[in-house]
């Protein structure tokens, strides 16, 4: 069967240069969620990393620029991973400020013919929109894709409704949005610094520039608010499937030993034993997640026999098994880790565990559980001999993997 070609927009010549900005710059703080809704999770992986993927996934689009907020590099390459990127600039305090940074940044790079200027928040982007946009260059400055009002539309008068406006000729306006290079960088530079505005079309057109207007697509729709992100949850639930791996661990308690847990270190008298860290819990986590990867288990990674391993930090195992599970295009959905003692009290370190697990695995605070229990005086923990920890994680894959 002969291989299917894609469309190729009839526009572009060989040797033009295509390239993307994809604005993360903002806040988000409306999404709720503890932290900027670009590095929330959607099926398992981030916002950015949806959006990131549907632009690189155009054979037409060969240069990436990401602008995120200044002192958010690290977040943005951590949710990022080795996904290629020409370069992450640090944004302004406006949206207008931080394209115009991305566009100054491609310039001095050597620029492009044509630029498509994307906001993260729109991570579901059909690549049919972006033909669209890149056919409609061949007449017009600039491109945007929009779609028709549906509902009524009133004036608001304080509280109450006013008259009603004519919806016919009101769209809405999409991104991303698409430009000749040049057009669209000068626009820029000649827009007023003490002016705001909407979008990056209305910045073009005041310049002169024609903008065309090309079908856009519900799937296109930002994410704003909480309930933006329960239905985007919902529409990828059809496309992934669930694993749940299940890790336990036992180490003895011995004088003169550090006390590991969780990646936190724990005041005691005395130590957990082991040819590692021997960090009891981060090793019920490794487990968990080898486990739901069909993977083995730590030791068959990391065998005791190997003097490499002789002390080492169990923050590397973990590490190492969150590598694997990316390099299986998994997500980490969800950690539950128990630890089983009776001394020391865990309580007040339970905090600290989380945040250090979540950090380590890159996850929101709200997907790590951190629980503790005795078991009544009974067996090795109960005499205080030793800690066990037992952990539960969720996984999700493609649904074809």
């Amino acid at each position: 069967m002969p291989c299917a070609l894609r469309y190729r927009p009839a526009m572009v010549k060989a040797g033009e240069k295509i390239a993307a900005l994809i604005v993360a710059a903002g806040q988000g703080n409306r999404a709720g969620g503890g932290l900027p809704k670009q590095y929330r999770l959607i099926g398992g992986k981030a916002v950015l990393a949806h959006a990131m993927d549907a632009v690189a996934a155009h054979p037409l689009i060969s240069t990436i620029i990401l602008v995120v907020a200044p002192g958010q590099e690290a977040t943005a390459r951590s949710v990022l991973g080795d996904r290629s990127l020409a370069a992450i600039v640090g944004g302004a305090d406006s949206r207008r400020g931080s394209v115009r940074a991305g566009l100054e940044r491609l310039a001095s790079t050597g620029g492009a013919d044509h630029v498509l200027i994307h906001d993260a928040a729109r991570p579901f982007l059909p690549s049919s929109v972006i033909d669209r946009l890149i056919e409609a260059l061949s007449g017009a400055a600039g491109a945007i894709p929009a779609l028709p009002v549906a509902d009524t539309l009133v004036r608001r008068d304080e509280e109450r409704a006013g008259d009603v406006v004519d919806r016919a000729p009101l769209m809405r306006v999409q991104t991303p949005q698409a430009f000749r290079f040049k057009a669209i960088l000068a626009a820029h530079r000649a827009w007023s610094s003490d002016r705001e505005a909407t979008d990056d079309a209305q910045i073009l057109r005041a310049h002169g520039g024609e903008v065309r207007l090309v079908d856009g697509d519900e799937r296109l729709e930002k994410l704003t608010y909480a309930a933006d992100f329960l239905r985007a949850e919902q529409r990828l639930a059809g496309t992934r499937s669930t694993r749940v791996g299940m890790g336990y661990d036992v180490h003895r308690l011995v004088a003169g030993e550090e006390l590991w847990l969780g990646g936190v270190q724990i005041p005691h008298g005395r130590g957990l034993s082991g040819h590692s860290d021997a960090d009891v819990a981060l090793h019920a986590v490794v487990d968990a997640l080898l486990g739901a990867l069909a993977e083995g288990d730590i030791g068959s990674h990391f065998p005791p026999s190997d003097p490499q391993w002789r002390g080492a930090a169990s923050s590397r195992f973990l590490e190492y098994a969150a590598e694997h599970v990316s390099k299986r295009d998994a997500s980490v959905e969800h950690i539950d880790l128990t630890v089983i003692c009776e001394a020391p009290k865990i309580g007040p370190h339970r905090d600290a565990i989380r945040a250090r697990i979540a950090d380590m695995l890159k996850l929101p605070l709200d997907r790590v559980s951190v629980k503790a229990t005795t078991t009544e005086r009974l067996g090795f923990a109960g005499r205080g001999e030793g800690i066990a920890a037992q952990a539960v994680a969720t996984l999700s894959f493609p649904a074809l993997f």
